[in-house]
């Protein structure tokens, strides 16, 4: 009697990844080989990662997964699936890396642009608010 898992993200070679710390934070990468229980090497070769053996804890796994990478595949095999099965263009279409750019946007607004955005906002919020009394009273 087999029952289906809930869990879907596996640690496995072809496994795209988001790195959560060091100078590649924010960046993703493909996990090119299992190194034990609490590391593994990663290479991001569209994105600038470099191959590197990096710790699970560090990492935080996608959905997203290159289908047939054969274990300790090089840089080229790499970016040539990564290209092939444009994983770069699916991460960004996401939800989950739209969200990491727009809180990067508003993290790097100076004090100027952060009181736009408030003017902004309190418009639209006026502007909600009477459509919405418009629309009771009618």
């Amino acid at each position: 009697m087999s029952t289906d898992s809930n869990f879907k993200r596996f640690v496995e070679v072809g496994r795209v990844v988001l790195l959560k710390s060091g100078p590649f934070s924010g960046k993703i990468a493909v996990i090119a080989e299992i190194i034990d229980h609490n590391r593994a090497i990663i290479d991001g070769p569209t994105t600038g990662v470099t191959r590197q053996s990096f710790p699970y804890k560090h990492l935080t796994l996608t959905p997203l997964s290159l289908t047939k990478l054969p274990r300790g595949a090089g840089s080229g095999v790499i970016k040539k699936q990564l290209e092939k099965e444009a994983v770069v263009e699916k991460w960004d279409k996401s939800s989950w890396a739209q969200k990491r750019a727009a809180q990067d946007k508003r993290r790097s607004l100076n004090d100027f642009e952060r009181f736009g955005v408030m003017l902004a906002k309190k418009a639209r919020r006026d502007l909600v608010r009477k459509t919405i009394h418009k629309a009771k009273s009618t």
